[in-house]
């Protein structure tokens, strides 16, 4: 029975990793999408580099802290670790089938937190600090954008402006006998300089997400023992990079073309503030 529970909970921790990438993936890469300086299948084949780099690295730590910090590790057992996934996964899919960008850390940490109280072993200073960090963290958000809105960007706009691209930076040319990858031929040359700025910000947050995402996948099986620190990893990266290249691109048309239309410029800049909300939480 617990070796069936085992299998199970494998599957449901790919399953919850599958609608992970779906979300983080418009998370990070919805400037450089909405700007137009990448397709959604090349934000998905970055995204799944930085976040096995970010997962692979800091990730690991982060395995250790959510399958013992929150909960004992004791409370794991398979049928919880099962319960924990399954609803993770669940409450994600419904978000991704509705093109609705969600935390997936917010997610995970509510499913555990319900076990917690279940058994009455939540710790309650964790959670009164990551429930702060939550209220607080989008209000910087939203007020730092709106005042770099209000009263910056119209001045960076004056000096720093960049071309609108209508087509992607990077383009195919299949005129030839053989496709050769070429550059936007209306792109300027400070638009390579922004679009490098928004992409190497993107490919940031890919890993940020790596390193505290890979962990809501497996951090269940990893406290009850199920799967070492390594194998958790490759499989969430293996489930991330899976929803990146599928079930993502309904989320990026929602963040990237849906919400608003993004110039270079105020790509860069979104892409900016939310990279440094995420290094100061991390």
């Amino acid at each position: 029975m617990v070796s069936l529970l085992v299998i199970v909970g494998l599957l449901v921790a790919a399953f919850v990793g599958f609608n992970i990438g779906g979300s983080s993936t418009g998370v990070a890469f919805r400037p450089a999408v909405g700007s137009k300086l990448v397709k959604k299948a090349t934000a998905a084949a970055l995204f799944s580099v930085f976040a096995f780099l970010g997962a692979w690295t800091v990730g690991r730590n982060v395995i250790v802290t959510m399958s013992e910090g929150i909960v004992p590790a004791a409370q794991f057992t398979p049928v919880a670790g099962v319960g924990v996934l399954f609803f993770t996964g669940a409450s994600m899919l419904v978000s991704n089938i509705y093109a609705v960008p969600a935390s997936t850390s917010m997610t995970a940490v509510g499913a555990i937190v319900g076990l917690g109280l279940a058994t009455g072993s939540l710790n309650e200073v964790l959670m009164f600090t990551i429930v702060s960090a939550w209220i607080v963290a989008p209000l910087i958000g939203l007020g730092v954008g709106a005042v770099i809105g209000r009263y910056v960007y119209p001045q960076l706009e004056a000096r720093l402006s960049f071309t609108r691209l209508e087509r992607q930076l990077l383009q195919v040319d299949r005129s030839g006998r053989l496709p050769r990858v070429r550059f936007n031929r209306n792109a300027a040359p400070r638009d390579f300089v922004g679009s490098a700025l928004v992409l190497g910000i993107a490919c940031y947050m890919g890993f940020s997400a790596g390193a505290s995402n890979a962990a809501n996948a497996v951090a269940p099986l990893g406290g009850n023992g199920a799967l070492s620190i390594d194998q958790g990893v490759l499989l969430a990266v293996a489930a991330i990079s899976l929803g990146g290249f599928t079930i993502a691109r309904r989320t990026l048309a929602t963040v990237g073309d849906g919400i608003t239309d993004l110039p270079i410029l105020a790509a860069l800049i979104v892409s900016t503030v939310g990279a440094t909300i995420i290094t100061v939480l991390s």
